[in-house]
């Protein structure tokens, strides 16, 4: 949820209107715009605001090619989602060498998310500071939590006085039925299709709502979409990513023991007991809280080539002579944000009691310290957020397809666990999943074994064998 949430958050507010009335599409059926980031083709398809009445108008949904080198010989087209829900994924990466040459790579923002049409749940920057206290964060005592809870009431509260019909329909399934429509406006007769972490999720729904149109998806960093979208307790405490905490943190310290001076276990008692104040490489002074520090720490194991920055972080925590590395990254689109929250509170099945989470949040701690708070949080909102769409969809997840490939990294993935994998091969109607020996979050990108078997995948249909594990190309301090 990336909505796996931004801790940070800017202070620019959209007040755009969300939707517009239904137009006749061109024949191919996007709209290609002048201007453009350089090497890709920019344009937009309008689609329904709702597959289920006709007469409700359309939404905008903005798109980017990235054309294959070779245009002589290429095989067709590949779309991409990077993940969230609420992340951009209109400028898609070439994924491998030999895709980007053989394929137009097609990114896409989803429905309420950066170019497409967004939802505006504030009408002044001031009530951005509600928003700055209420999410990316956990409390610590039980007088923290009624702060949380009434901080997050009033962004949810605002959201359903200002954001409009959209806010009602953008569950998966509605951005599913909106690739689907990209899909034949490219021409494709069956989707070929590359989506990590959320959207795998989105995959799936696809292969369960389309199933004869399933072509080529690659799933990687596998979300259960079972637990996604039904069960008891929170979403965020179903899909267990804080279970492969301990394994990705261990395989650091493992990694780090011979470079590293600091003692994990008892930083987090000091900054239990209060934050610390670290100067960064910029010469900033900045106060790290608890819920900070787990923050980050979390973010730099979402990929085993931050180690250096984790270890810097850390020994900066223990050592006031030390350097933390600057905090990555801008200020975060906040209307994306909330419509990423809109999609994942209309898909799973979540409490209607904000005071459950503390319960669930100590156990998850109990598995990972820290990490099991800060993951369980992330779906307190959906407890006050009344969204919902008649386009959700919850299953069933076995319709057969052509064969899926799914990868997941194998040694710790806080975000998507290896067993939520393990159990969406056996769920899914076809699927055969490929295992990474790293600990992370994805798996492109990270192992030539991985980025071999992508392209094979996509230019043969050929996948590698049950139980293949592939290692990694550098270890986490390379």
């Amino acid at each position: 949820m990336n909505l796996r949430v931004a801790p940070a958050l800017g202070a620019a507010v959209l007040m755009a209107g969300a939707f517009a009335p239904a137009a006749a599409a061109s024949p191919a059926g996007v709209v290609w715009e002048a201007s453009c980031a350089t090497g890709y083709d920019c344009g937009h398809l309008d689609v329904p605001l709702s597959y289920q009445d006709s007469s409700a108008g359309s939404v905008r949904v903005a798109v980017a090619r990235l054309p294959a080198t070779d245009q002589a010989h290429k095989l067709g087209t590949i779309f991409f989602n990077p993940g969230g829900p609420g992340s951009s994924g209109r400028f898609a990466p070439a994924l491998t060498p030999e895709l980007h040459r053989r394929f137009d790579i097609v990114g896409f923002d989803p429905r309420g998310v950066g170019a497409s049409s967004k939802i505006h749940c504030f009408t002044d920057p001031a009530q951005l500071e509600v928003l700055r206290r209420a999410l990316g964060t956990f409390p610590l005592t039980h007088e923290a939590e009624q702060r949380q809870i009434a901080d997050t009431r009033t962004v949810t509260d605002l959201c359903e006085r200002n954001a409009g019909p959209l806010a009602n329909h953008l569950s998966t399934g509605t951005i599913a039925r909106d690739l689907d429509r990209l899909r034949a406006a490219f021409g494709e007769p069956k989707l070929r299709y590359y989506g990590k972490s959320y959207g795998t999720y989105l995959g799936e729904t696809y292969a369960n709502l389309f199933p004869g149109k399933v072509g080529s998806l690659a799933l990687d960093a596998v979300d259960d979409p079972v637990r996604w979208s039904t069960g008891p307790g929170p979403m965020s405490y179903r899909l267990q990513g804080f279970s492969d905490a301990p394994r990705a943190l261990q395989s650091f310290l493992d990694s780090c023991a011979a470079r590293c001076a600091f003692d994990y276990t008892a930083l987090l008692d000091r900054l239990e007991r209060g934050p610390i104040t670290v100067t960064d490489t910029a010469g900033q002074q900045v106060v790290v809280t608890y819920q900070g520090a787990i923050a980050r720490i979390h973010d730099y194991l979402t990929d085993a080539q931050g180690a250096p920055q984790l270890a810097a972080f850390l020994q900066a925590l223990a050592d006031p002579a030390a350097r933390a590395p600057a905090s990555p990254g801008g200020p975060p689109d906040v209307d994306s944000l909330l419509g990423g929250g809109a999609t994942l509170c209309s898909d799973a099945a979540n409490p209607r009691d904000p005071a459950v989470w503390w319960d669930y949040a100590r156990r998850a701690d109990r598995v990972a310290r820290g990490f099991g708070a800060y993951d369980v949080y992330k779906t307190l909102p959906c407890a006050t957020w009344e969204v919902t769409d008649t386009g959700r969809y919850a299953g069933p997840w076995h319709r057969p397809t052509a064969p899926i490939l799914l990868l997941a990294n194998r040694r710790g993935d806080l975000e998507t666990p290896y067993a939520g994998a393990q159990r969406t091969e056996r769920l899914l109607g076809n699927a055969r999943l490929l295992s990474l020996d790293t600990y992370g979050h994805g798996s492109r990108g990270k192992s030539a074994c991985i980025d071999k078997s992508l392209e094979d995948y996509f230019v043969t249909g050929a996948v590698r064998a049950p139980g293949t594990l592939c290692a990694p190309d550098r270890g986490p301090f390379g």
